[in-house]
C-alpha cells in the first residue's frame, strides 16, 4: 500500500496547527503537495523533491539517538526513502529505524501526542550525488519521536558507520532541538 499525497496533505495541515509559524519553511513541499510535482513518495522524483521519513529515538536517560551516514558524511537521525509497501509515514519511520539500527519497532513507543502527526518536518537540500545520477534535490523528513527501553543498536553498515546516544541540543537541527526540550 502506497503513501498517497493525500495522506500527506492531511498530516501537514495538522503539523501546521500545532506549528502554525513554520508554514514558510515548508513552502516547498507545500507548493509540490499544491501542485504537479510528480509522485513526492518515490525517491526517483527530482523534479524538486520528495517525502522521506526519520525516527526521533530517546532512551531512558533522555538522550538522543544519531547516527552517522556513510553517503553524507553526517550525523543524523534514522530514517531515509518510503518504500512501496509501506501503508503510512509512521510505518516508514519504523520501518528505517528497525533497518538502520536494529531497533524493532515492537519496542519504540511514540510519546502522547505524537503518535499520529510528526514532532517535526524539516525540508533541507540534499547535494547531487553523480555515483547515483542523483541532482541537487530536496527532502521533507516527516520526524517521529518515539521513546526506547534498553536499546540495542545493530547498524546496517551499508548505510551507516556509527552510533552515538547525545544530548537533545546534538540535534540535526535547532528547531528540532527546541521541541525536544518538551518531551
Amino acid at each position: 500500500m502506497t503513501v498517497k499525497h493525500k495522506e500527506i496533505r492531511a498530516i501537514v495541515t495538522r503539523y501546521l496547527a500545532a506549528h502554525p509559524g513554520e508554514a514558510e519553511h515548508l513552502a516547498r513541499l507545500l507548493d509540490a503537495l499544491n501542485g504537479d510535482a510528480g509522485d513526492l513518495t518515490s525517491r526517483h522524483t527530482f523534479e524538486g523533491g520528495h517525502v522521506t521519513c526519520g525516527a526521533v529515538v530517546i532512551d531512558d536517560d533522555r538522550r538522543l539517538l544519531l547516527i552517522e551516514h556513510n553517503a553524507l558524511g553526517k550525523w543524523l537521525l534514522p530514517g531515509g526513502h518510503l518504500e512501496p509497501e509501506d501503508g503510512s509515514l509512521i510505518q516508514a519511520a519504523l520501518r528505517e529505524l528497525e533497518e538502520e539500527t536494529g531497533i524493532s519497532w515492537h519496542s519504540a513507543i511514540s510519546p502522547p501526542g505524537h503518535d499520529v502527526t510528526p514532532m517535526d518536518i524539516d525540508v533541507h537540500t540534499i547535494p547531487a550525488n553523480p555515483a547515483k545520477g542523483e541532482p541537487e534535490h530536496w527532502h521533507a523528513d516527516f520526524r517521529y519521536a518515539f521513546h526506547v527501553n534498553e536499546p540495542k543498536v545493530s547498524l546496517q553498515y551499508e548505510e551507516v558507520s556509527g552510533f552515538a546516544w547525545r544530548d537533545h541540543s546534538d540535534a540535526p537541527t535547532p528547531k528540532l532541538a527546541a521541541k525536544l526540550t518538551n518531551l
